[in-house]
């Protein structure tokens, strides 16, 4: 079956369907990553996005029990050179292209991946629309044109918890989580720890959240603008100095805008496991794991919050901490997994930064 992508700049890419058979449409983006093409794919921060995958064969140790980062597959449509039909991996269940049909995810093969990352690295990201039920190439452009953009659509709500709920982990601390679509593996690093999860829906008060008498409070990460979620700064900006805060990816931008700060959308963003970033205060760098469009405004930043971590690449902030209250956060991903776990002791320090509040 035949499938295509159409960019909003009017190019089109033609080549062989897998997965679900129908039309879908989001902001096109490219991921660096070699392996981890199943967190991807469950990875709620893609919510609203069309991921392409850099690495040309996708799918070679099928899908697994254990790897999944959420409920379901949260992408909008999934583009790779060449998609493996014959995984081989004793932890496999089924093939990506079984799975992405029951998902009901569109998927593209056979295109040249590495055209469509140089345009839109070029040009930056843009919105498209991947069908394998009109291949008409006017008709495909038209759409992309018109189908909202990123920016002012209701991701967090549809990734995020709707009531709250409680992981245990040992009982050594209590944790409350912020759902603006949280990945498992936040939990997991938090639980193997020895700390208990309490996870909160976005829209959780400041007062809701001290009532579970948290030892800390962690920002999860999530998709879209952070704009889109501004008002969560509120609450989240009410506990700052009553509780220490710990926040990744959206969380991280959440707590910027709790600051009063600014934050802006990146040309094509950061999205792979291989991206350098360096600790300003030490010149260490470290390898991280990566996946959002959008980055702080240094100089909306207020004189006590210090940039803490920036990419190597381009020189953005990758992380921020307050001078003297024990809150901080990281653009990029610590519990990431599969990838480097160069940077998992920030949970490490967290939980020592609780233990010197004494809660």
């Amino acid at each position: 079956m035949h499938c295509a992508l159409a960019l909003e700049d009017g190019t089109v890419y033609h080549g062989e369907a897998f997965g679900a058979e129908g039309e879908s449409w989001g902001e096109v983006v490219f991921n660096t990553g070699m392996t981890g093409y199943q967190e991807v794919l469950t990875d709620p921060s893609y919510c609203g996005q069309i991921v392409t995958m850099t690495y040309p064969l996708i799918g070679n140790y099928g899908i697994n029990a254990d790897d999944f980062e959420s409920r379901r597959a949260f992408v909008r449509g999934f583009i790779v050179r060449e998609v493996c039909s014959t995984p081989s991996n004793w932890r496999s269940r089924c093939s990506i292209d079984f799975y992405l049909a029951r998902q009901g995810v569109v998927g593209l093969a056979g295109i040249d991946t590495r055209a469509l990352t140089k345009r839109l690295r070029r040009h930056g990201t843009m919105r498209g629309v991947l069908s394998t039920v009109d291949l008409k190439p006017d008709s495909l452009v038209a759409k992309a044109r018109t189908c909202p953009h990123l920016t002012g659509q209701a991701l967090v709500p549809e990734v995020a918890t709707r009531e709250a709920f409680k992981v245990p982990g040992g009982g050594r601390y209590r944790i409350v989580l912020y759902d603006f679509g949280a990945k498992r593996n936040i939990i997991r690093c938090l639980n193997k720890r020895g700390c208990d999860v309490i996870v909160v829906p976005p829209d959780t008060t400041a007062a809701e959240v001290m009532r579970y008498s948290p030892h800390g409070v962690m920002l999860s990460n999530g998709p879209g603008d952070p704009t889109d979620i501004s008002h969560v700064a509120g609450p989240v900006s009410e506990l700052i100095g009553m509780v220490p805060i710990f926040g990744i990816c959206l969380g991280h931008q959440i707590l910027a805008l709790a600051f009063g700060g600014r934050t802006y959308k990146l040309k094509f963003g950061h999205r792979g496991v291989n991206h350098p970033v360096k600790d300003t205060a030490t010149g260490r760098v470290f390898i991280t794991s990566h996946n959002h469009g959008f980055s702080i405004q240094e100089s909306s930043l207020p004189n006590d919050v210090l940039v803490s971590y920036v990419s190597v690449n381009d020189g953005t902030i990758e992380g921020i901490r307050h001078r003297y209250l024990p809150v901080s956060s990281v653009q990029f991903h610590p519990e990431v997994s599969p990838g480097t776990n160069d940077v998992e002791f920030l949970f490490d320090e967290f939980l020592q930064v609780m233990a010197l509040e004494g809660r």
